[in-house]
């Protein structure tokens, strides 16, 4: 996997849903990838892949415009092998469309996971669901498709971190809506022109400024944006939720403000950083790292070391997380 799969991933991120709508091939398919090759999910092809295979296993999660390549270390490693090497966890990543919307990709990430759970060659006793980005939103959009059709899977999983995932919506896109709407009410022909160029964001992209998990939130007018405590759509209480923000600016407002520089930090966190009250996850659950960009949470030794240190947690210690 290299630059090519690099640049496939941006442009899916950027222009996925169109890419889909008009059978392009450049439009990735979601699967579970190894080495940059999809993985046939059958029982016989699963046992060839995953000779080792473990009862517990680490289900990986890019972001918008990425490839599971944006996990990798300087030293070659990523976070997948090294839980496998230290806590004999057995990881896949997930490559998908990042440009589609975010509530598709849940389904297709639900159903990805069900399929790997009926051929997996060894029962499974733990899932641990690690995302970066978009990648949480997906995530949280699967275990809620699952809950609601019963599947199988969402039992298993024990815990989910999220690596800079814009819980609360990213204000980037949110100001990118504003000024095409604003660009599309004047009555000239190149202000209009330019609005139309700023709404050619995709799907994907779109769903991160409110954190529409939902097909009925993309167009549901008044129903309040996950920004809101009264989002119908809270972190399922079933799981152990566990966040992670990184944040650029020693000055405490600043850091607050822009975050990673990209996911303000009370995004990142669900609130928990700013209003212990807003949040009822544990603060042993959430994790500010200074010094760290939005890109480098997906692929830096202190997020793995406090990613393992959660993972080497026995579960009865953790207290279960409620609604957020």
């Amino acid at each position: 996997m290299g630059t090519l799969d690099d640049a496939l991933g941006v442009v899916n991120g950027l222009l996925g849903d169109y890419l889909e709508r008009t059978g392009n091939e450049l439009a990735i398919e979601m699967a579970f990838v190894e080495g940059g090759v999809p993985i046939d999910l059958s029982s016989s092809n699963l046992k060839n892949a995953f000779p080792t295979a473990t009862s517990k296993i680490a289900i990986i999660v890019h972001g918008s415009s990425a490839t599971e390549s944006c996990f990798t270390l300087d030293d070659g490693t990523n976070y997948g092998t090294l839980l496998h090497r230290d806590l004999g966890v057995t990881p896949l990543f997930v490559r998908f469309n990042s440009g589609a919307a975010i509530a598709l990709n849940g389904d297709r990430l639900s159903h990805l996971i069900q399929n790997l759970v009926d051929h997996y060659p060894s029962p499974i006793d733990e899932i641990l669901l690690l995302a970066h980005s978009m990648g949480g939103l997906v995530v949280r959009s699967a275990c809620h498709a699952a809950s609601s059709e019963g599947q199988s899977w969402l039992p298993l999983v024990r815990r989910a971190i999220y690596l800079g995932t814009p819980h609360r919506g990213a204000p980037l896109e949110r100001f990118g809506k504003v000024v095409a709407g604003v660009l599309q009410a004047i009555d000239d022909p190149y202000t209009r022109l330019i609005a139309d160029v700023l709404n050619l964001r995709s799907a994907g992209v779109k769903d991160l400024g409110d954190a529409h998990l939902r097909h009925e939130d993309r167009d549901s007018g008044g129903l309040p944006s996950l920004r809101s405590p009264t989002h119908p759509v809270p972190l399922l209480p079933s799981i152990r939720h566990y966040l992670i923000a990184g944040t650029l600016a020693s000055d405490r407002v600043l850091s607050l403000l822009f975050g990673d520089s990209i996911v303000p930090i009370a995004s990142a966190t669900d609130g928990a950083c700013t209003n212990v009250k807003s949040s009822e996850l544990p603060p042993a659950h959430v994790r500010i790292l200074p010094g760290l960009s939005h890109i480098t949470l997906a692929k830096h030794a202190d997020v793995y070391a406090q990613i393992r240190a959660w993972c080497e947690q026995p579960i009865d210690a953790s207290v279960p997380d409620g609604a957020a």
